[in-house]
């Protein structure tokens, strides 16, 4: 039979071997990550907007997007289906 004196105390285990039990079990260790992960977007010292890199990789994703776009749109049979398509329109309301 333990009694108080003889049972180990979670607060008497060392903090690296506590961070090593929970490291051992994943859903622990997704508890931990999410409770951090919320306390980070959460907290008085949470990122507010992006940063220059995450501009600068924005704004090449954009212009790629774009890029890709034009191409499609300045295509001869996407063309022919867009005045089809806006000629029915035209047609229909007239």
């Amino acid at each position: 039979m333990h009694d108080a004196a003889t049972t180990p105390n979670a607060a008497a285990t060392p903090p690296e071997d506590q961070l090593l039990a929970k490291a051992a079990n994943p859903a622990a260790r997704l508890h931990r990550w999410l409770g951090d992960r919320w306390a980070r977007c959460s907290g008085p010292l949470r990122d507010r907007g992006m940063s220059t890199a995450e501009y600068a990789v924005g704004t090449i994703a954009a212009c790629a997007f774009a890029a890709v776009l034009f191409k499609v749109v300045s295509s001869p049979k996407v063309q022919v289906m867009l005045s089809k398509l806006i000629d029915q329109a035209l047609n229909a309301a007239g």
